[in-house]
């Protein structure tokens, strides 16, 4: 046999068994793969800062009228966020309140009616509002916001305006105070410390 011949054998073997026609044939091989687990790389990169591109100004009087018109306009709107945010505050601390007792007469989370609550809510940010009547301390509006007293019924009952068309308010002895669609409750005006 040649070499080679020899060669191609390697690892096959052949058996037949006495009186079958059947040969059943067996490859082996050499344990000679190899397996790496190669440890993946990942590289991060820092995301791309945005910077705000001004226009210059060219020094002419109608571009400095406009810069300090611009410079009021923005004054103004800081000045209504800062006032919308504070407003805001307000129904977060009204929220604090859902679930406390509604006693005539209460002032305080033990047990409120509905003007001893809304008094509440507006002292926890600071603010005196009289206990009784106190939206005669602030200015009506169309367009409330959350934070701002909601009067209803003549001014039967008050209690704060949270957003879309719902209030907090301490409202009966059976209930006490809850969260409920302003429309609920009866006619309504709102009142604005803004």
């Amino acid at each position: 046999m040649p070499a080679n011949a020899a060669d191609t054998n390697l690892g096959v073997s052949a058996s037949t068994e006495s009186g079958s026609q059947s040969a059943q044939l067996a490859v082996t091989a050499e344990p000679t793969a190899t397996v790496s687990f190669e440890r993946p790389s990942v590289t991060t990169t820092a995301a791309p800062k945005i910077e705000t591109v001004r226009a210059q100004s060219t020094g002419t009087d109608a571009s400095e009228t406009s810069a300090a018109a611009d410079g009021e306009a923005k004054a103004g709107k800081l000045a209504d966020a800062a006032s919308s945010a504070a407003a805001s505050g307000l129904a977060a601390i009204a929220y604090t309140g859902i679930g406390s007792a509604y006693v005539w007469g209460g002032t305080t989370p033990s047990g409120w009616d509905c003007s001893g609550f809304t008094q509440w809510v507006y002292a926890q940010a600071g603010i005196s509002i009289p206990r009784t009547n106190a939206w005669t301390a602030m200015t009506p509006t169309a367009t409330p916001a959350p934070g701002d007293l909601v009067m209803q019924n003549g001014g039967a009952h008050v209690g704060i305006y949270v957003g879309n068309g719902m209030m907090i308010s301490a409202l009966n002895p059976s209930q006490g105070t809850i969260l409920h669609a302003v429309s609920a409750t009866g006619t309504s005006a709102f009142y604005t410390l803004r």
